[in-house]
């Protein structure tokens, strides 16, 4: 069963050979072992070569030692990518190689005793003795705080900053004679209704065709636009549009 210093680590080996690449916890960076060749892969493919030249020979001379030979080749490069496949004697390779690994890596790692990870030598703060996700660097730290600092600045300044000049008008876009998209005009592109704003008699405010009240101050426009009416309050008489006094009490209109 491996056992490394650290669990954040990648095995890299193979039937040649054996290779073991180690991960700093906080950069996730790595260091990369020495490759350690395999005494049991170059034994198999000696056997082989050895099977292969036999069964050459065999054949030549009428094949029995051919089968043999053919037989060891045959078994010899059956290569299997799992581990727990492997042959007693590559499985002890793999273990001393991954120690071997280990010892050589590690003197590229510091142990931080604020998380117990480990931190590469980029990752290590030598001031504090920590790594640098628990004691950032000074240098870095105060660069890092004057640039996001200057984005918030930034951020403010566009936020309140004009960058257009002009008066926003609300425009009617649908005719409400024939309830169709009218266009940019001031009468609609389908039966000709004036679709100009309408001002506000109380604040001169620009209202589209449609509204009835006012977006501006509340003033109804339905009323504002309407004639005004010659009924006299007074007594009740009829009057002509336009009228200013009453005819029949003298009340004014």
């Amino acid at each position: 069963m491996l056992k490394a210093f650290t669990k954040n680590y990648q095995d890299g080996s193979t039937d040649a050979g054996f290779e073991f690449t180690f991960l700093c916890d906080v950069c996730s960076d790595g260091y990369k072992s020495s490759f350690i060749a395999s005494e049991t892969y170059k034994k198999k493919k000696k056997t082989s070569f050895i099977g292969q030249s036999a069964g050459l020979v065999g054949n030549v001379i009428g094949g029995a030692v051919g089968r043999v030979g053919n037989a060891a080749s045959s078994g010899s490069t059956i290569i299997n990518n799992q581990f727990e496949n492997k042959s007693p004697e590559w499985r002890k390779e793999h273990e001393n190689a991954f120690e071997h690994a280990q010892n050589e890596s590690r003197q590229h790692f510091h142990r931080c005793p604020g998380c117990n990870n480990y931190a590469c030598d980029q990752c290590w703060n030598e001031d504090t003795t920590l790594c640098t996700k628990c004691s950032p660097r000074q240098e870095v730290y105060v660069a890092k705080a004057a640039s996001q600092a200057m984005k918030r600045n930034i951020d403010e300044a566009g936020s309140t900053a004009t960058v257009w000049q002009g008066s926003i008008e609300h425009k009617t876009t649908m005719c409400p004679s024939c309830g169709k998209p009218a266009g940019s005009g001031k009468f609609c592109n389908n039966c000709g209704a004036n679709m100009d704003l309408k001002e506000c008699p109380k604040c001169g405010a620009k209202n589209a065709i449609s509204t009835r009240f006012c977006n501006n101050c509340g003033e109804n426009l339905e009323k504002a636009a309407a004639p005004p009416s010659g009924k006299c309050p007074s007594c009740g008489e009829d009057n002509p549009p336009g009228t200013k006094f009453c005819g029949g009490c003298g009340a004014k209109l």
